[in-house]
C-alpha cells in the first residue's frame, strides 16, 4: 500500500511542476529483487488512486530482469532472486547490479 501511496504522491508533486491535471496511465519498471508483488500493487494502485488526479489510470508493469556480477568469475549474470548463486562458475559471490529497480518509467497525462 506505501508503494502505491508513494506513486500518487510523485504523480501529483510532478503535476504541480509539469503542469498536467490527470493521469491516463502510468508504466513502472520492476525488477524481480525489488520485492514487490505486483498484483497486490496492481490492487493497492487502484485503491488509493480514487479521488486523486490518476483515478481510473492504467498501471502497466515493466518487468526488467536480474543481473549481477560475479566476484570470482568476472561474468555478468543472470539472477531471479537474491543469494542465487553464479550459473557460470557456482560461485555466491555476486554483486546485483539489474533488478532491484522500481521507477516510475514514462506517463500519459493530460
Amino acid at each position: 500500500m506505501s508503494i502505491a501511496e508513494g506513486i500518487v504522491q510523485t504523480l501529483e508533486e510532478q503535476a504541480l511542476v509539469q503542469g498536467y491535471s490527470r493521469v491516463k496511465r502510468v508504466w513502472l519498471e520492476i525488477g524481480p529483487l525489488a520485492a514487490v508483488e505486483q498484483e497486490s500493487l496492481r490492487f493497492c494502485f487502484d485503491a488509493v488512486t480514487r479521488g486523486t488526479l490518476a483515478e481510473q489510470a492504467q498501471l502497466e508493469i515493466i518487468e526488467l530482469p536480474g543481473e549481477a556480477w560475479c566476484l570470482a568469475c568476472a561474468a555478468t549474470v543472470p539472477i531471479t532472486q537474491r543469494y542465487d548463486s553464479c550459473s557460470r562458475c557456482g560461485s555466491y559471490q555476486l554483486q546485483v547490479t539489474r533488478g532491484d529497480e522500481l521507477r516510475i518509467k514514462e506517463l500519459e497525462v493530460e
